[in-house]
């Protein structure tokens, strides 16, 4: 454990969190316990109310452990201890999920940690929000580098503000629109409006997932994330942690504010949830995981591997459990899938279209140019071999393969492929 904290700071600086376990280290249930108690101890929350404010289904940690310990510590302290799950614009997620995901037992939220209210964000209800401020069209300018000059009001769900603290509790892996999750993330857009969503999504967008995705530091998203969060009226608190991708083990953890908490885990995952390869590759075939039930969120799979995928090349992902583009955002049925430039210089047309909509459409079709004569150029193929309709797939712009047609094992002998099990979360780029 190391430093301590400086609630008023407002630069990230790891030094300043506490923090256990590395790069390579492998955290046991008990060291992990014992620093959660050990930090929250610490921390200044007697006769407060504090929010959780934790991932959903699609992030990869040992959330059970980590809010048995936090419960251990606050319960008898805090006034009132609410945790809300932050979607985004995910699907809510099911009492059955929440129970699984939680690792409630048989007596539900009460009998597993009593005194506390388990919440989903409800994204979709006006009645959520409230909002904490705004960013002026100037400030989005600095922020964003330029790339984007519009006022932005900051929206946040009122079981968040409305709490004396916020405690974000979750992973950082590194991530398509702001370089590395967590931290302030899980406020903007885990439990934020849409404004702010796309906003930041759009300046991801702008910048490309390619180069983005991976970059360790303050991004101009990570930036504009970070100033919307000092709008945030409550407290901030944050309990970052590393796992080791495809278990239920942590390789670090940080306790601190959002930024220095961040800024450790960052640093530690940029060592372990990022391979190199010494050259780039004919073709990919993403394995994706179950907790992805959408392409929305499935997606990821294309993220991670993109960097390392030779032009021409081509990107599968392979996930028969998938039978939905997208539960939620049906409007990428209407505008399908297709680079940045598609959309930037036909933006009369696209324009009111969701942006975060549109960056996630950018972010899957990966990179390429178009011009009005040339059409558009993608860089890289990308198919899906998954239970969504072959009309409803080649209708958004996606190469499609049944999944009784495509044989894995043969994929998985040939040397032009790269497959890659449990895809979504490790970043893959060249040396």
């Amino acid at each position: 454990m190391t430093s301590t904290l400086d609630p008023a700071a407002s630069l990230a600086d790891p030094a300043r969190a506490l923090s256990i376990g590395g790069p390579d280290a492998v955290l046991s249930a008990e060291e992990v316990t014992a620093f959660v108690t050990e930090a929250l101890a610490g921390a200044d929350l007697d006769g407060r109310s504090v929010c959780l404010v934790i991932p959903d289904g699609t992030r990869s940690s040992p959330l059970p452990l980590l809010l048995a310990a936090i419960h251990g510590a606050l319960v008898g302290r805090v006034t009132r201890l609410t945790a809300v799950i932050a979607l985004g614009t995910h699907q809510a997620m099911t009492d059955a999920q929440i129970a699984k995901h939680l690792g409630l037992g048989g007596d539900g939220v009460e009998g597993t940690y009593p005194g506390m209210t388990v919440l989903n964000h409800e994204w979709w209800d006006p009645d959520t929000f409230v909002s904490v401020g705004r960013i002026s069209a100037e400030r989005v300018s600095e922020l964003s580098e330029g790339r984007l000059a519009v006022e932005a009001d900051v929206r946040l769900n009122r079981h968040v503000v409305e709490h004396d603290v916020a405690l974000v509790v979750g992973p950082v892996f590194p991530h398509e629109v702001v370089g590395f999750s967590g931290g302030n993330k899980y406020f903007f857009p885990g439990v934020a409006g849409q404004e702010i969503i796309d906003l930041t999504h759009w300046v991801g967008a702008l910048i490309t997932s390619t180069d983005i995705i991976g970059t360790r530091g303050i991004t101009p998203v990570r930036a504009l994330i970070d100033e919307a969060a000092s709008l945030l009226p409550s407290r901030r608190l944050a309990l970052c942690v590393v796992a080791q991708s495809g278990t239920s083990s942590l390789h670090a953890a940080a306790f601190g504010t959002p930024e220095d908490a961040w800024a450790a885990a960052a640093a530690v995952s940029a060592e372990t949830h990022v391979q190199y390869l010494d050259a780039p590759v004919k073709r990919v075939v993403s394995i994706i995981p179950t907790k992805y039930e959408d392409i929305w969120t499935g997606a990821k799979g294309f993220y991670k591997l993109e960097p390392v995928v030779a032009d021409g090349g081509e990107v599968i992902l392979y996930a028969p459990h998938i039978t939905e583009i997208s539960v939620t955002h049906q409007e990428i049925h209407e505008i399908g899938y297709h680079c940045r430039d598609y959309f930037v210089k036909q933006w009369d047309r696209f324009s009111g279209v969701h942006w975060g909509v549109l960056a996630h459409s950018t972010h899957l079709r990966g990179g390429g140019t178009y011009d009005e004569l040339e059409g558009e150029r993608c860089r890289v193929d990308v198919t899906l071999v998954t239970g969504i309709p072959r009309e409803k797939v080649l209708g958004v712009n996606l190469g499609y393969v049944a999944p009784e047609d495509f044989d894995l094992a043969a994929y998985e002998a040939d040397p032009e492929t790269f497959v890659v099990p449990n895809a979504g979360e490790v970043l893959f780029r060249l040396r």
